[in-house]
């Protein structure tokens, strides 16, 4: 098998029974290779993150429909998205524990939960009840699949730590982080067509079970970790879990990005929990709420297929993160008045912000992940991926809860604010985005610039100035 040049070291793409070694040699020793098996965990940390996400967003976009069924309100059904987003804080520990044991264990414990709750979630929604589904079943079922959400959500990082090298990272964690908001577009856009009242509720649990089935079940055959080492970085040891909380406890660029991180994603999680809801009162259609949040996905996933590689390259973090916090920032403020201008601009005015603030957030969202792993090297990176999607997660409950108590039921007579309207839960995410923006902007400054530089990529190539030393 040829060798191919990758990451400032030769190394060969390796079949899973049979390598050739055209690797890195120090004094006659170490080799470092990739293995084409490592796609294989990629391709279910994707498939896991698509369904998993799908499972938080299965009743919002048909929230009306999905109360009638229950024999709820709309404000409860929201429940089910924000107990959802609560369990990734709570079961976070946990996931740094397994993660810290290897990718595979948390991608095999995400799985099982996945399975376990989208059965109970159609048990619930499929009862023998005479007049509709048991929402408590349904509710356990939906806690089961949110506790499974950080399993994979965290596992990006530490499953490319492992498996690729630093040219390939990014773009390996942007495409299974970013599969998580392109399965709640595919819930958007489908999960309308399939319920049309509330009779179809049940049938439509039962088929997002059966896709959830077939998406899970090949994780249970993924290897555990590459039999070589792929890079030096992957075999530096990481600190122990109590030394990484009081490193990161006292590094200030992990709290500069950390903040911004949560708020966004916190934000990115109220805003596709409640898109139906801010649109609806001004005359937009369900359809309408549902493209408008594929939009926010699909654009945004186009940007990061386009950004991350160029990253990977280039390695300019820190430029990238400094360009999308300020337009992320304006999104959110010029959103405000987006939703009022159905009546003179159909449907453009909200399309169009919402496309360039998916842009700009999925485009930052892997960049700061992989960023924040460069710069507390070694701390093992779950720790760190972690947190942030914990906060993340933790925020957007929080702010589904705010959001949806300031929701105003009589709206403002001679205004363009009908009853229903969500005006001042728009101004309120506005203010705290544009808050947070000057964090990310510090970075750097202030002489800590030595703080803001590429650890883990500078550790290996040391390793290769030390082969090549040693060759001479």
């Amino acid at each position: 098998m040829a060798g191919r040049r990758d990451t400032d070291f030769i190394v060969a793409d390796a079949d899973d029974d049979a390598a050739t070694d055209i690797a890195v040699g120090v004094a006659g020793g170490v080799q470092y290779r990739t293995y084409k098996r490592r796609w294989f965990g990629v391709v279910q940390l994707t498939l896991l993150n698509i369904i998993v996400s799908w499972d938080w967003l299965t009743f919002s976009p048909v929230s009306a429909h999905a109360a009638a069924y229950f024999r709820t309100d709309e404000t409860t059904i929201n429940w089910l998205s924000t107990a959802f987003l609560f369990a990734f804080p709570v079961v976070a520990p946990v996931v740094i524990y397994v993660l810290h044991l290897g990718p595979k264990l948390s991608i095999v414990s995400a799985a099982a939960l996945i399975l376990a709750g989208n059965w109970i979630r159609y048990a619930g929604a499929h009862s023998s009840a005479p007049d509709g589904g048991l929402f408590g079943v349904v509710m356990f079922g939906q806690i089961l699949t949110g506790l499974a959400q950080p399993f994979v959500l965290a596992a990006p990082t530490r499953y490319s730590d492992l498996w690729f090298t630093h040219r390939e990272r990014v773009a390996v964690t942007a495409l299974t982080s970013l599969a998580n908001p392109f399965g709640a577009a595919l819930g958007q856009l489908i999960v309308p067509f399939w319920v049309t009242g509330p009779g179809d509720v049940g049938m439509m649990v039962l088929w997002v079970s059966i896709i959830a089935s077939v998406f899970a079940i090949p994780s249970f055959f993924i290897p555990s970790a590459p039999p070589t080492p792929v890079a030096p970085s992957s075999e530096t040891p990481k600190m122990s879990l109590p030394a990484s909380a009081r490193s990161l406890a006292s590094h200030l660029e992990f709290w500069l990005l950390f903040v911004p991180f949560a708020v966004y994603v916190g934000f990115f999680n109220s805003i596709s929990s409640l898109l139906v809801q801010i649109m609806a009162p001004y005359g937009y259609s369900t359809d309408d709420a549902g493209i408008a949040g594929a939009i926010l996905i699909v654009v945004g996933l186009v940007a990061a297929a386009v950004s991350s590689p160029i990253i990977d390259r280039t390695k300019a973090f820190l430029l990238a993160i400094k360009l999308c916090v300020p337009v992320i920032g304006l999104a959110y403020l010029i959103f405000i008045w987006m939703p009022a201008t159905h009546d003179s601009g159909g449907v453009a005015g909200p399309y169009v912000v919402l496309a360039f603030l998916g842009a700009a957030s999925f485009s930052l969202l892997p960049v700061v992940v992989e960023y924040l792993a460069e710069v507390t090297h070694p701390v093992s990176p779950e720790v760190t991926s972690t947190l942030v999607w914990s906060g993340g997660q933790l925020l957007g409950g929080l702010f589904i809860i705010v959001s949806g108590a300031l929701k105003d039921a009589d709206g403002v007579v001679g205004s363009d604010r009908p009853p229903g309207n969500m005006y001042r839960a728009l101004v309120f995410q506005a203010v705290i985005a544009l808050a947070v923006v000057p964090l990310p902007l510090c970075l750097g400054l202030f002489g800590r610039g030595d703080q803001v530089s590429l650890r883990r990529v500078r550790s290996d190539e040391v390793a290769r100035e030390r082969i090549v030393e040693g060759g001479a």
